[in-house]
């Protein structure tokens, strides 16, 4: 049986592929930005579609990066590097080469701690986009 919210090693979730845990990343980051709309406006399904398009997108990630980086712990960086250098499969329509590969680094620094349960940390870097 599966069991939701399970957490793995630190050693465990950094032998998976950056491509894994940017898939996971994806996910977190997403309900994150949904949940938080959910909770601080009052809009229609159609308008929290828009703005959370505009923020889950790599073009948004990437720029949220900017504020996030200097944040990174030194295992953080690590992870971000590995997933912004992955080979991937896809490729983005609307965004840059470098914006996806930003955007993957970002998003498996997310699926790394997020499997982890390492909730707060995710907390404490997603709260420096709302301070600014």
């Amino acid at each position: 049986m599966f069991d939701f919210f399970t957490v793995i090693d630190r050693e465990r979730a950094r032998n998976l592929s950056s491509v894994t845990l940017a898939f996971v990343g994806d996910a977190v980051y997403s309900l994150y930005v949904r949940e938080r709309l959910v909770i601080s406006t009052d809009f229609k399904t159609g308008e929290l579609q828009k703005l959370t398009s505009k923020q889950v997108s790599a073009h948004g990630q990437s720029e949220l990066l900017e504020k996030l980086i200097p944040a990174f712990t030194e295992e953080e960086n690590d992870i971000y590097k590995r997933g912004r250098n992955a080979k991937k499969s896809t490729r983005s329509k609307n965004a840059s080469v470098a914006e996806y590969n930003r955007s993957t680094g970002f998003e498996a620094v997310l699926g790394f701690l997020y499997l982890t349960g390492q909730y707060k940390r995710i907390e404490e870097l997603l709260d420096v986009n709302d301070e600014n």
